[in-house]
């Protein structure tokens, strides 16, 4: 964990200005009082009268604290290219799990084994104040109720199962990188579109997480795709970030 840490701040440190400048620092309150921080990239214009797709980007168990910042040390860049800026203009949520939390779950499972993984637990207290969050963007005018992705790396790709397999009639699209799921919950996920990535050298999260959930989308009658990459371990988010049509997929989707 302390290797992890180290290697999130020297990133952190590399991390260009114009992230930690483009996307601005935000504070949630629920109106049960529980606090979660986030960050908010809007569209460069927002015209009047046009709505926009939003994306919430779940980070990875490394990125987890209370800075603010941590999460956006992977995937951040891929929002700011200019080119993305300008053929894809969209609200990115980017919210910050506290440490010590986990995103889907209320402390990190013992297995990461699909089989193994919870099948019927209760909203973890996290994924309740970040849908109390999200609600309050999906209540704005500027925001294309029928363009919401969610994209997530390791725990975040948990956590992406988890968000779409309880709130389906959100979503129109998923992006879940390096995650896992017990797969007999993704019925309920079938009219989510899907796209799973994930290494087959994978020695964090076993690649069967993304295999089964594969084909239990596809029994399930979703439109799925699933991309494995050769030879690649557990950060699978960097290859899959520079899919040439990973921004083109996703923006195409509509619920």
């Amino acid at each position: 964990m302390k290797r992890i840490f180290s290697v999130v701040c020297l990133l952190l440190a590399l991390l260009p200005l114009s992230a930690q400048d483009a996307y601005q620092k935000e504070a949630f309150i629920s109106s049960r009082g529980d606090t979660l921080l986030y960050r908010l990239l809007r569209p460069e214009t927002v015209k009047a009268g046009e709505k926009y797709p939003l994306v919430l980007f779940l980070h990875g168990a490394g990125e987890r604290g209370n800075d603010n910042e941590r999460q956006l040390v992977h995937g951040a860049q891929m929002w700011l290219n200019p080119v993305n800026r300008e053929k894809y203009p969209a609200f990115v949520l980017a919210p910050q799990c506290p440490e010590g939390g986990y995103w889907a779950y209320t402390e990190r499972p013992e297995s990461f084994v699909p089989a193994e993984m919870p099948l019927d637990k209760p909203i973890s207290p996290v994924f309740r104040t970040l849908k109390d969050l999200l609600d309050t963007y999906l209540a704005m005018p500027q925001v294309d109720k029928d363009r919401i992705y969610i994209i997530g790396l390791s725990m975040g790709g948990m956590g992406t199962y988890d968000m779409v397999v309880r709130f389906p009639e959100v979503f129109a699209a998923a992006i879940p990188i390096c995650g896992t799921v017990n797969s007999a919950r993704l019925k309920a996920a079938r009219d989510v579109k899907f796209r799973i990535f994930h290494g087959d050298a994978d020695d964090v999260v076993p690649t069967e997480g993304s295999r089964a959930a594969y084909k239990a989308l596809k029994a399930a009658g979703a439109e799925v795709e699933y991309i494995e990459f050769p030879g690649c371990g557990h950060g699978s988010w960097n290859p899959a970030f520079n899919e040439p049509d990973f921004m083109s997929w996703l923006f195409s989707q509509k619920k």
